[in-house]
């Protein structure tokens, strides 16, 4: 089990809905910007924690709109739920940083290209600092966001903050 299992079930611990409304939650929370997480592992996720019987579905229908599933935590759900809270908790802290790996291969670029790459670097990280401060400043007297959203998106920022540092840096060494 993995730290996206972790987020489904957590959100189903909150109140049943459908893996729709899970990706829109996900995306609403910008959570694919701190746990890897996307659409189709969403839907897929969701289907394997079923056959897992930490969840179920029942089929429900609004309007004119087709049925669709909606799940819901099972007793063995919350178990599961507890367990990788702690077990998450436990594990050391690790930040993977796709950037990283052409930080440790700059110096077998040719000048002109290791500046381009150490260029693009600092630029990706001024949109990911820029994204997260609105994020902040839309959500951070929304009344839906928990205060540990909240939490989330001011260490997501210091650390943007830390790597717009390190990016400059790595251009002063140009």
């Amino acid at each position: 089990m993995s730290a996206i299992d972790l987020v489904i079930l957590g959100m189903l611990k909150k109140k049943p809905m459908g893996a729709y409304e899970l990706q829109k939650l996900v995306e609403y929370r910008s959570i694919s910007k701190w746990v890897k997480i996307s659409t189709p592992s969403i839907y897929k996720k969701v289907l394997q924690l079923e056959e897992n019987g930490f969840v179920t579905s029942r089929f429900e229908r609004e309007g004119n709109m087709p049925e669709k599933a909606v799940y819901s935590l099972t007793d063995e759900g919350k178990k599961e739920f507890e367990r990788l809270m702690l077990d998450l908790s436990r594990r050391p802290v690790r930040l993977f940083l796709d950037c990283n790996a052409v930080a440790v291969n700059l110096d077998s670029m040719p000048k002109k290209k290791r500046q381009e790459c150490v260029q693009n670097i600092c630029q990706s990280v001024q949109e990911l600092k820029a994204e997260l401060a609105e994020h902040l400043a839309q959500k951070q007297d929304a009344p839906d966001v928990p205060a540990a959203g909240i939490a989330v998106l001011r260490q997501q920022l210091l650390l943007a903050d830390a790597l717009a540092q390190w990016a400059d840096s790595l251009q002063t060494q140009e």
